[in-house]
């Protein structure tokens, strides 16, 4: 089996929990209902809060957390691959863990993700973020290898940091991903010429469902769920910020004829760098 029907799920996840499920339940059905068989929602589906003591009042261990315990269900009653693109849960640390988790369609967990890199910036228009002092960040790249697929796991900012991509299409993953909740900004800015260039370096699909919209904490997030092939068009697309879901027919026969027309990864070669400093002042 080399093709599937893939779907990204488009949220604007709030503070409650339930309510957040209860959209995410409805447009996985609608999906499902059109033939998706592997389902992705965004970073963050849980829940977006963003005070840090208020976000850990709210969530829970992975194990209790309301969402995934319904997304386990879901996906064993529609018999589908369920991609939750990431969850807010207690890490048990003090801290919290920005955490995907993909679900067989028997609704046991194939596959965990932290997410590795955080979003420390300040932003121009005035926007600061600190994920570090909020979230524990992962440590290993993970890939799950699916009947028709292997795919590769990360998480939003993830997708500024090739090498994490690189490294799963040198191991064999065909579908990379990167489910956000991409700032309006930044998402205006790079979110489209960054999908389209980790799936032509690579020679992958990318698969990444959005938040979008604005939130009830008071973010702005730019939406645009995607999916790119591996020469890099854009093959499906919400285009907007509001919630609903995409969907795209997916044959990794198209990786190998990529990998082959450009064979980057198997022409790929180890260097050093050299930093090269002048001896003296120049003349004058």
């Amino acid at each position: 089996m080399t093709s599937f029907t893939a779907a990204c799920i488009q949220l604007r996840s709030g503070k409650t929990i339930s309510d957040n499920a209860d959209a995410a339940e409805s447009l996985i059905r609608a999906a499902t209902k059109d033939g998706a068989q592997f389902v992705q929602t965004p970073e963050m589906s849980n829940v977006l809060v963003r005070s840090r003591q208020e976000l850990q009042e709210r969530i829970s261990d992975a194990e209790d957390d309301l969402f995934l315990k319904r997304a386990r269900a879901l996906a064993a009653d529609l018999g589908i691959y369920l991609h939750l693109g990431s969850l807010a849960v207690l890490a048990g640390n003090g801290k919290i863990a920005n955490r995907a988790f993909l679900i067989e369609p028997d609704g046991n967990i194939l596959a965990v993700y932290d997410k590795i890199h955080m979003f420390d910036v300040d932003l121009p228009n005035g926007e600061s973020w600190r994920e570090s002092a909020t979230y524990e960040p992962g440590t290993q790249t993970v890939i799950a290898d699916l009947p028709f697929a292997k795919v590769g796991m990360a998480v939003c900012y993830d997708i500024r940091f090739p090498a994490i991509f690189r490294t799963q299409a040198r191991v064999g993953a065909q579908v990379l991903t990167a489910p956000a909740a991409f700032t309006r900004q930044t998402g205006e800015a790079h979110w489209h010429v960054l999908q389209r260039a980790r799936a032509i370096e690579n020679g992958a699909f990318v698969i990444s469902a959005a938040q979008g919209g604005t939130h009830e904490d008071g973010r702005e997030t730019y939406g645009h769920s995607l999916i790119v092939d591996p020469w890099g068009s854009v093959i499906a697309e919400l285009d907007h910020d509001e919630p609903g879901y995409v969907l795209a027919e997916i044959d990794t026969e198209a990786v190998a004829k990529a990998r082959q027309r450009i064979p980057a990864i198997a022409n790929e070669r180890g260097f050093s760098c050299t930093l090269r400093e002048p001896a003296g002042e120049m003349p004058a």
